[in-house]
């Protein structure tokens, strides 16, 4: 089992130095301009799509890219709403993904023998108003969304509550972004 996980940490480690490879080349290369040169009147569609890819560990550096070199462009607060509304699509998909799956898993743990102990943990109120408090700073963040997802998922919060939450830290983050990237950019 351990071999099993080791091997899993070491493809994702591997993913995520391909993905920021893969960022600095489109930036170096030319092509995200050219990417949105060529969506010409439909720049909000590419927005969108930046925004989708900024929630995954594995295409978070491209879409930074792309939504700063969007940000050149477009007001920020159309590319952080646009982009929000992307982000909120990816989020979504990986929200059902863990409240399922990582919910059981989780409720599991806390029957087992060990499990228990981590119960008394869980149940304390502190740990139920900071792990939803975690996982919006992190959704917030440039940082991949897995992991505030599946602290929100764990908290057992309702799917239209996490979509407006969702939509308002990832439109914060991608606006964040923006901002950095002209200041950076000029």
């Amino acid at each position: 089992m351990k071999k099993k996980h080791k091997r899993k940490l070491f493809k994702d480690f591997l993913f995520t130095i391909l993905s920021i490879s893969l960022a600095t080349f489109l930036l170096k290369s030319g092509l995200i301009h050219e990417f949105i040169f060529s969506l010409d009147g439909l720049l909000w569609i590419g927005i969108i799509f930046a925004g989708l890819f900024f929630t995954s560990i594995f295409t978070t550096a491209p879409a930074i890219a792309l939504l700063g070199s969007f940000a050149q462009t477009t007001p920020l607060l159309v590319l952080a709403i646009l982009g929000g509304l992307g982000a909120v699509i990816g989020d979504l998909i990986i929200f059902t993904f863990i409240r399922g799956k990582v919910s059981k898993s989780f409720d599991h743990l806390l029957v087992s023998p060990r499990g228990r102990r981590f119960s008394v943990i869980v149940k304390n109120e502190i740990f139920k108003f900071f792990l939803p408090l975690f996982g919006a700073i992190i959704i917030a963040s440039p940082l991949p969304d897995e992991i505030g997802v599946s602290m929100l998922g764990i908290s057992k919060m309702s799917k239209k509550r996490f979509l407006a939450l969702s939509f308002i830290l990832n439109s914060v983050g991608i606006f964040i972004v923006g901002w950095i990237a002209r200041a950076i950019i000029g």
